[in-house]
């Protein structure tokens, strides 16, 4: 079961601050929230921005988070894992609606459409919380106008923990904005590593033993026609471009788009 509050957004006291209008606590360790959005913040969906909250010094105590809803959104959404110890996160964990938080208008982040070259397939690959840019990205028409099919891998420790995601991808197909784009181009493969599931195993795993070619019918990657996106630990990103470039696939920016990705903001 989730537990959700909403309320109406009220005028904001402090510099960058915007209201929480919504929390949702998925587990004990993974909750959402969305907030009011700057009137002029424009972003591409899967940047990223800081946000955060006054520290005990009264400096801002800010993070790099990703914007999980669309760049359409009237409001922006965030999903964060609980760190009982985090200088951050353990207080932001407690947030209610009304409370406000900070955000630097800033976007910035290279899991965007322009640091990819054109290609049939977009693959998206994500462990944890390193679903949130992909949850704007699948909320993007653009992802569907782009790519013929668009595979989303994503891989958490228990069953509950994909639950963001999996109501995420069962609301597409009726969403009003987003559902004539979305048609049948996406294959959604959720795994998990402890609980039993339909699909278990690592996404590095699945992909190196075919499994997961061989369950959605898909040929091995090439770099003629996939494009690949990767938001996970340090790990399984160094994991990912090991695996994505002995299939032939370069690692692009925005400055220089090629046929894969990786978000470096989250790791250290």
């Amino acid at each position: 079961m989730t537990e959700q509050s909403k309320i109406a957004p009220v005028v904001k006291a402090l510099p960058d601050a915007q209201t929480v209008t919504a929390v949702t606590h998925w587990t004990d360790r993974l909750f959402s929230f969305r907030c009011t959005r700057p009137r002029s913040l424009r972003f591409r969906s899967g940047e990223f921005v800081m946000l955060g909250l006054l520290g005990d010094t009264g400096k801002p105590l800010l993070r790099a988070y990703s914007i999980a809803s669309p760049s359409w959104d009237e409001e922006l959404e965030f999903y964060s894992i609980k760190v009982p110890d985090g200088p951050l996160t353990s207080r932001l964990q407690h947030i209610q609606p009304g409370d406000e938080i900070i955000l630097r208008p800033k976007p910035v982040g290279t899991l965007v459409h322009d640091a990819l070259l054109p290609g049939k397939r977009l693959w998206l690959f994500a462990t944890g919380t390193g679903i949130a840019p992909f949850a704007s990205l699948l909320r993007d028409p653009e992802t569907f106008e782009k790519f013929e099919q668009v595979i989303f891998m994503h891989t958490c420790r228990e069953l509950a923990e994909l639950e963001y995601g999996r109501q995420l991808v069962e609301s597409l197909p009726e969403d009003p904005l987003i559902g004539e784009f979305v048609g049948n181009k996406l294959l959604y493969y959720p795994t998990t590593t402890q609980d039993q599931s339909p699909h278990m195993g690592r996404i590095t795993d699945n992909l190196t033993s075919g499994k997961v070619f061989a369950d959605l019918g898909l040929p091995p990657l090439d770099p003629e026609i996939d494009r690949g996106m990767v938001c996970g630990s340090l790990d399984f990103n160094t994991d990912m471009k090991t695996i994505l470039e002995a299939a032939g696939l370069r690692e692009g920016a925005n400055s220089e788009p090629a046929e894969y990705v990786v978000e470096k903001a989250f790791v250290g």
